[in-house]
């Protein structure tokens, strides 16, 4: 690992001697910005020389979306035989070009730069020999520089659980650190969280019950272990954490708009948030029906629209001149029957009978 420590190292002092030369050399809102962002811009180095390979896990990812189908209908076909299934899923794999492990290369390739960075701030601290300081290509003044650095009065050597002796060491206030880092944890749980929520927001959860688990887990379970992560860690590496999950939701918005899931990837999946009164079915969200006056209304408008064309609810034809509109044709017919004789009612009949 030492190689990666001297690495990490050269690229923090390579932005920090730059930005030394651009912004004051003296603290700024108490806080010494050439080194800070040089933690910033160390994230961003990493960043751009993944950028090919985090292009290349998200296409891996959406080959496998779009291979799902198959796959599981080779599950179904040979249940119960493992070791053909493994053959033929290797196969598939073959065939379609797809690399499931490339979905986890860039974090993989992340880990060693965030244990290096971890590794050098906490070998930055007061009272070390000068030989312990010129290790991985610093100066002296640039360690003792780094080791004086501050993100708004709080060290970025410190931790939140720094103790009162290690605190003294560096001249550093503990409500101060404590509160720093605070906040940044605050920071790196909510971005940790809207970084796997913008993903299951695009895609949808799954129906399967293992999967949503998985994903409950990436949504909830991760941001809470970082909760107990931020306890341990540095202000730097905190930092270094919350800058990479910033830029972490921006390349993921861009990819998700420039390579959006294939349709078969939420065949299986239901909307992460349902509209009031919808049932999601197979991934789609059904229309929620019109209550109270909504239903009203469109009982109102459909009527309407029976009536325009010349038929009531019930199917039956109004009379096309004269007559009430009660008159729709249900019912025996009363029309007289072949052959009978005309029936006259005498004039005044009707009053007589009024009158009986």
């Amino acid at each position: 690992m030492g190689g990666i420590y001297w690495l990490i190292s050269q690229v923090m002092l390579f932005w920090h001697s730059v930005w030394d030369k651009v912004v004051p050399d003296h603290r700024v809102l108490g806080t010494n910005w050439q080194w800070v962002l040089a933690i910033v811009f160390l994230v961003i180095t990493v960043r751009v020389v993944l950028f090919p390979i985090f292009v290349k896990q998200i296409k891996s990812q959406r080959a496998m979306q779009a291979i799902q189908p198959k796959m599981k209908e080779l599950q179904e076909k040979h249940k119960g035989d493992r070791e053909t299934l493994q053959k033929e899923v290797m196969k598939l794999y073959q065939e379609e070009k797809v690399n499931p492990l490339m979905g986890c290369l860039p974090m993989f390739l992340q880990i060693p730069v965030f244990i290096g960075l971890l590794h050098v701030l906490r070998h930055l601290r007061p009272g070390t020999s000068d030989h312990q300081m010129e290790l991985y290509g610093w100066s002296i003044p640039q360690f003792l520089s780094a080791v004086d650095a501050r993100l708004f009065d709080a060290p970025i050597v410190a931790k939140f659980s720094s103790n009162a002796t290690e605190l003294a060491r560096i001249d550093a206030n503990s409500t101060t650190v404590k509160v720093v880092s605070a906040l940044l944890v605050v920071l790196m749980i909510t971005t940790t969280y809207l970084t796997q929520r913008q993903m299951i927001k695009k895609t949808g959860w799954n129906t399967d019950p293992q999967q949503r688990m998985i994903q409950k887990f990436m949504l909830y379970g991760i941001p809470f272990f970082t909760l107990t992560s931020g306890w341990y860690f540095p202000i730097g590496v905190i930092l270094y954490w919350v800058t990479n999950n910033a830029i972490t939701l921006g390349q993921q918005y861009w990819v998700l708009h420039k390579y959006p899931p294939p349709a078969s990837a939420t065949t299986n999946t239901t909307p992460f948030k349902q509209p009031k009164g919808a049932k999601a079915v197979s991934g789609t969200t059904s229309e929620a029906k019109p209550s109270g006056f909504g239903s009203l209304f469109s009982r109102a408008k459909t009527e309407a629209e029976q009536r325009a064309n010349g038929k009531v609810q019930g199917g039956a034809p109004k009379k096309a001149t004269g007559g009430s509109a009660d008159t729709a044709a249900s019912g025996p017919s009363r029309a007289p029957k072949p052959g009978a004789k005309p029936i006259n009612p005498k004039k005044g009949g009707a009053a007589k009978r009024q009158s009986g």
